[in-house]
């Protein structure tokens, strides 16, 4: 099969990234519930080093909102995330290939159980497109029907003689091993990648960005492309939005359902109930084992303020499994999630309104990137799970300024951090991307508090 390359448009245009107006939401309705008859496989989210399953929560979201039913929607979570500096060598906490492969093809064969399908579609962030690919090329091909790659490292994010033994090596033994042969993907399943145009960071011809500046990787932008699937180029979009940007959703959606969505915005429901996990991070290493015993409490609050508004929404523990919740929420609300465990910093988590219920609010206690200075009052950190923070191409503000601490040009910072001073604790403290805003209170460092501002969008 021949590669087929097709350019998208640099402009990215207004997309919506949460919800419209109501004249919208009833158009969308109606168009979502004209579209349930459409026969899409199941789908599984799969996602990247380090990170968790509620990454894919917009796009599960979006996929709702285009008539497929959520039993029918699943989002993978690796134990351990993060890849080993040596893929043959035991690191504690971190995953090799085979225990990604293992653990991806536990989770089909479940959803495939649950759903009654014959196959499903897999779709892939960054470091969750080599476990479908080496699942697919052991055998696996069976199980899957398509198979989307969004910014995966298929090429490896260098290529040099040292270092073999890691996964993101492209000289290395695993994406050698994948890559052999006039065709890089497996006959039977549909492939479709999707790359930046020079804006990830994980596909640059330059060492900068793994710290050594001048020094060439071997590989290029256009390393995640593989000979013999659709291979498209979303403009400026940066590692993470290759999978979770709405834009991302429209070439997802239209791969597997071989059509094109109805809309691209959220669909909200007039009632959402919010529910998820708290997963541990030993000695900072970002895990999904399950933290039991953590105090959750969920707040609505005031969305010009952060300032609370009643008792908690919920207050409870998480189970063994490290579940919490439900709790019932409204799409207009603003929400505070407070996360207590040993051990930890209590996180002040702030929220947009959640316009759609949600099953993977997973929870992660929050540290300073840095030691914060001795006269610091409060730490406020602003989060963007689901992307970088791009400058100039974003509009990013945090308590009023643009940070300092974002790096100008390509996309490679998803956090940013402000202190407030001891005398101005409790505060607010805004924090805007674009065209969402959201304002958090300032929690006093002395009481081992810590405040997160997370971006939906």
């Amino acid at each position: 099969m021949s590669t087929t390359r097709r350019t998208i448009l640099k402009s990215l245009g207004a997309l919506p990234l949460l919800i419209g107006t109501p004249p919208l939401r009833a158009l969308a309705q109606t168009a979502a519930e004209s579209n349930t008859d459409i026969k899409v496989p199941p789908i599984l989210f799969v996602h990247g080093n380090g990170d968790h399953a509620a990454l894919w929560l917009t796009q599960i979201w979006r996929m709702e909102s285009n008539g497929i039913p959520r039993a029918r929607l699943a989002a993978l979570n690796f134990t351990d995330p993060l890849a080993r500096n040596d893929d043959t060598v035991a690191q504690p906490d971190h995953s090799s290939t085979e225990d990604q492969r293992r653990e991806l093809g536990a989770a089909i064969a479940d959803l495939k159980r649950r759903t009654g399908a014959d196959k499903l579609a897999l779709v892939a962030s960054s470091r969750g497109g080599n476990a479908v690919r080496s699942y697919i090329k052991a055998g696996g091909a069976g199980d899957v029907s398509h198979a989307v790659l969004c910014g995966t490292p298929n090429h490896g994010v260098f290529a040099w003689d040292a270092g073999l033994g890691n996964e993101f090596n492209g000289k290395g033994p695993f994406l050698s091993g994948l890559n052999q042969g006039d065709s890089e993907v497996t006959p039977g399943v549909a492939f479709l990648t999707l790359r930046s145009d020079g804006q990830d960071k994980y596909a640059q011809p330059d060492g900068r960005f793994l710290g050594k500046p001048g020094t060439p990787t071997g590989v290029t932008a256009e390393g995640p492309e593989l000979r013999g699937a659709t291979n498209l180029v979303l403009g400026t979009l940066d590692h993470r939005e290759l999978a979770f940007h709405p834009r991302a959703f429209r070439e997802i959606y239209k791969f597997i359902a071989g059509r094109e969505p109805s809309v691209i915005a959220i669909t909200p429901e007039e009632a959402v109930q919010l529910s998820g996990l708290v997963t541990a991070t030993p000695g900072g290493v970002p895990t999904n084992r399950p933290v039991q015993g953590a105090r959750v409490e969920v707040y609505r609050v005031a969305p010009d303020s952060g300032e609370r508004i009643g008792a908690a929404l919920y207050d409870g523990r998480s189970g063994p499994d490290g579940r919490w919740g439900p709790v019932d929420s409204q799409p207009p609300w603003s929400l505070e999630f407070v996360l207590s465990q040993p051990g930890e910093l209590t996180t002040h988590i702030y929220r947009s309104p959640f316009p759609r219920s949600s099953d993977v609010v997973h929870l992660r206690a929050a540290k300073p990137a840095a030691a914060p200075a001795s006269d610091a009052g409060a730490v406020v950190i602003l989060s963007r799970p689901r992307g970088y923070f791009g400058l100039p191409r974003d509009v990013v503000l945090l308590d009023g300024k643009q940070p300092t601490d974002i790096k100008i040009g390509v996309p490679t910072d998803s956090v940013s951090t402000v202190t407030v001073p001891a005398a101005e604790v409790g505060r607010a403290v805004a924090g805007l991307f674009n065209e969402e805003r959201i304002v958090a209170r300032a929690w006093p460092l002395a009481e081992n508090r810590i405040t997160v501002a997370e971006l939906t969008g």
